[in-house]
């Protein structure tokens, strides 16, 4: 063994020593944990149940000096087909709780497909709109989640940012600490969790109170405009737009007017429905979805001069 393999060994071992042994996998496939279903092994996988096993594996990370990431749904990411040399800390913290003036505090790792319900159920309305979003909460908030609602009479873009109240984060210099929408930062597709190593372990939303036929209205038409222009996951996994947006023009239409929509680059396909999103029909690697991405982008480029942008994260070794 290598002087920096024996180093690395070394590390985690000192890791494994200060995690719970019966969450903490070795060379774990990741591809299974991505929407787009591609990526390779993590020498290191850890689920953490709660925001203190989050904030522990991450500082344990830290002070170790092994590098980490932080897991939701895995979505908007493709994970390397050499998978990634460190720890994967897979956040499935999901504890909650509603209070009676409308807030909602809940761990980063819930799910919002499973915490929008609960919320409708209660009659609490804020959440509906994102419905359909492959999404945790602490995914929600590091890209300010956002859906262009269809209806006529809310015609325009709801960003998470306008619910949320406070979060609680592990800082980049190791402090846990509680703070508001300014510190956040959001943007479009963006907060300031993209240029500093903060960690959201829970977050408060504030919601109001609403008919829960209404939000079963909203749920039912952001659900079927979604079905009509984006790949079902189910049958094509995908890591949502590939593409940052281009304003007054849209990626997805550049792609579409090149002739490449519906291309495929091996089990790498541009969707035939959505032009930005980039489909897995089987056996996709993460090498073709790169060079599918690059094919676009110098056909884009050569056509029109527009440099088309990645949107989604590359994640470990390619």
């Amino acid at each position: 063994m290598s002087d920096s393999g024996k180093a690395r060994s070394n590390s985690y071992g000192q890791l494994i020593a200060r995690l719970d042994a019966t969450r903490l996998k070795r060379d774990e496939l990741l591809a299974q944990y991505t929407t787009f279903k591609i990526g390779g092994p993590a020498d290191l996988f850890y689920d953490a149940t709660s925001t203190e096993d989050l904030a522990g594996a991450v500082t344990a990370a830290r002070e170790i000096g092994i590098e980490y990431f932080v897991l939701g749904l895995g979505a908007n990411i493709l994970v390397g087909d050499k998978g990634f040399r460190g720890l994967v800390i897979r956040n499935t913290s999901s504890h909650l709780k509603f209070f009676d003036d409308g807030s909602l505090w809940v761990e980063s790792g819930a799910v919002m497909a499973k915490l929008i319900p609960q919320a409708v159920e209660r009659g609490w309305s804020g959440l509906e709109h994102y419905v359909g979003i492959p999404s945790t909460v602490g995914g929600a908030i590091w890209q300010n989640l956002h859906f262009l609602s269809p209806a006529p009479a809310r015609e325009r873009t709801m960003f998470i940012a306008e619910i949320f109240q406070s979060a609680e984060l592990l800082t980049h210099d190791g402090r846990r600490q509680t703070v508001d929408r300014d510190y956040m930062q959001f943007g479009y597709d963006t907060s300031t969790l993209h240029k500093q190593r903060d960690i959201a372990l829970a977050v408060t939303f504030q919601l109001e109170a609403c008919d829960k036929a209404i939000m079963h209205r909203i749920m039912q038409e952001n659900l079927s405009w979604r079905g009509g222009k984006h790949p079902w996951l189910e049958y094509h996994p995908s890591a949502g737009s590939i593409f940052k947006k281009i304003e007054g023009v849209g990626a997805g239409r550049l792609i579409d007017e090149v002739g490449l929509k519906g291309f495929r680059h091996g089990d790498a396909q541009i969707s035939h429905i959505h032009a930005n999103i980039m489909v897995n029909l089987g056996k996709a690697t993460a090498k073709s979805v790169r060079e599918l991405i690059t094919i676009a982008q110098e056909k884009v480029h050569q056509r029109f001069g527009h440099t088309l942008e990645v949107e989604i994260g590359f994640i470990g070794e390619f």
